[in-house]
């Protein structure tokens, strides 16, 4: 990561891996308290040139992220630390989700 941000800039530090280790099918999993962060946004343009799927938790209004997330999470508070202790619910009810639909895999 760090290598990325020198060599390139901390706004690719995402993006780049999702270029180079996503795959159609994959899924991003993206946070960004105000839906505005370069670096995030970036990401989540290059999943979308990789068909990489985008589950996206956001705040506030969910800013340009809302438009290129395919699932949006958006905790619509104004306060950072609210949107942090929303997305953390969240995750954890999605991990609920995902790991009780695991369990009935045959």
């Amino acid at each position: 990561m760090t290598c990325i941000g020198n060599d390139y800039s901390f706004e690719e530090v995402f993006s780049r891996q999702v270029q180079a280790l996503g795959r159609p099918g994959d899924v991003l999993i993206a946070f960004t308290t105000s839906g505005r962060s370069p670096d995030v946004l970036a990401a989540l343009r290059a999943a979308r040139e990789a068909f990489v799927g985008t589950v996206s938790f956001l705040g506030r209004d969910g800013g340009p992220a809302l438009a290129l997330s395919d699932c949006a999470l958006v905790v619509h508070h104004e306060d950072t630390a609210r949107i942090q202790e929303g997305h953390q619910f969240l995750m954890h009810c999605l991990m609920d989700i995902i790991e009780e639909g695991i369990g009935r895999v045959p």
